[in-house]
C-alpha cells in the first residue's frame, strides 16, 4: 500500500488532492488524524502554523541533501531551528504532542532515505515542486542546499574552488544564482531543457560531494568511536551514525567497532 497523508485545509487543499487522485489514482489519501498504520505513508503534506518563513518540502530535501552529502555531522538540535525558521518554539504551534512528534518522526524518515541513498552510491532524485506554469524550477532546492553549505562553509568551500571536484557544484550555483540580485552572478537565461539538464547534473552532483566527503566523515566517525570508549555519552547507539550511512550507530561504525 502507498500512501498520502494530508493535513485538512478546507478551501485550499481540495483542489491539487484532485489533481493527485487524477494522476495517481491507486494512491490512497489519508486524512489528518485518520492516519491508519504509519508505514504505509510514502509522502506527506502536512500543515502547521508558523510565525516564521519554514522551509517548503523542496527546500527541505535540498538542505538535508547537502547536510548529508557534507564532511562533518549536524545534529537535529543545529539544523531542525533552520527548517522551522527559528527556535521551533517560537514559530511552530502544534495542536498536541503527537502531531510534534509525527511530523519531526517524518523529517528524520525521510532525512534517512536521502543518507540510506546516497550511503549505497545511489541517486537521490531532487523533490521538486512545480511552478505556476508546471515546470519544476529547482530554485527553491539549491536554495536550501547552499543553506546546508554553510553549516561546513569552509570545507564546502574547497569543494567548491577544487579544479577537478568543483565541476560538481555548478549546477546547483547555477539555479541558486540565476535570479541573483548582483547581475555578475546570474548565469545565462536558462531555458526548459537546459534546466532539465541541469536538474539531472544536480542530482548526480550531490552523489560527487557525498564521495568527496567520504574520507573526512570516516575520520569524524572514527573520532566519536574513540570518544565513546572514555565518554559514553558522546554518541548513543541508537542514534544516527556519524558517517551519514542513515543506520543507527550500532548497526553501522558502533557495531563494526565492538566487533572489532
Amino acid at each position: 500500500i502507498m500512501a498520502l497523508l494530508t493535513d485538512p485545509a478546507p478551501g485550499r487543499a481540495e483542489p491539487w488532492l484532485d489533481e493527485i487522485k487524477k494522476r495517481v489514482p491507486d494512491l490512497e489519501i489519508r486524512v489528518w488524524p485518520e492516519i491508519g498504520d504509519p508505514k504505509d505513508i510514502e509522502f506527506a503534506a502536512i500543515g502547521f502554523t508558523s510565525r516564521g518563513k519554514a522551509m517548503n518540502i523542496e527546500e527541505i530535501d535540498g538542505f538535508f541533501s547537502a547536510l548529508i552529502a557534507g564532511p562533518e555531522v549536524v545534529m537535529p538540535s543545529e539544523y531542525l531551528p533552520e527548517v522551522f525558521g527559528r527556535e521551533i518554539s517560537d514559530t511552530c504551534e502544534f495542536k498536541e504532542l503527537d502531531e510534534a512528534s509525527d511530523i519531526l518522526g517524518l523529517l528524520m524518515r525521510h532525512w534517512n532515505t536521502i543518507a540510506a541513498t546516497l550511503h549505497k552510491d545511489e541517486v537521490h532524485v531532487p523533490i521538486l515542486q512545480k511552478g505556476e506554469n508546471g515546470a519544476c524550477l529547482g530554485n527553491d532546492w539549491a536554495r536550501g542546499f547552499m543553506l546546508g553549505v554553510e553549516f561546513c562553509r569552509d570545507a564546502w568551500g574547497e569543494l567548491i574552488t577544487d579544479e577537478k571536484q568543483g565541476v560538481w557544484m555548478l549546477p546547483v550555483l547555477m539555479l541558486y544564482h540565476e535570479h541573483d540580485e548582483d547581475p555578475e552572478m546570474r548565469p545565462e537565461p536558462i531555458g526548459a531543457e537546459k534546466r532539465e539538464e541541469i536538474i539531472v547534473q544536480m542530482a548526480a552532483g550531490i552523489v560527487g560531494a557525498y564521495r568527496y566527503f567520504r574520507p573526512q566523515r570516516q575520520r569524524v566517525a572514527s573520532a566519536y568511536a574513540g570518544e565513546t570508549r572514555s565518554s559514553p555519552v558522546k554518541i548513543g547507539r541508537n542514534e544516527p551514525c556519524p558517517c551519514g550511512s542513515g543506520k543507527k550507530y550500532k548497526r553501522c561504525c558502533g557495531g563494526a567497532r565492538a566487533g572489532a
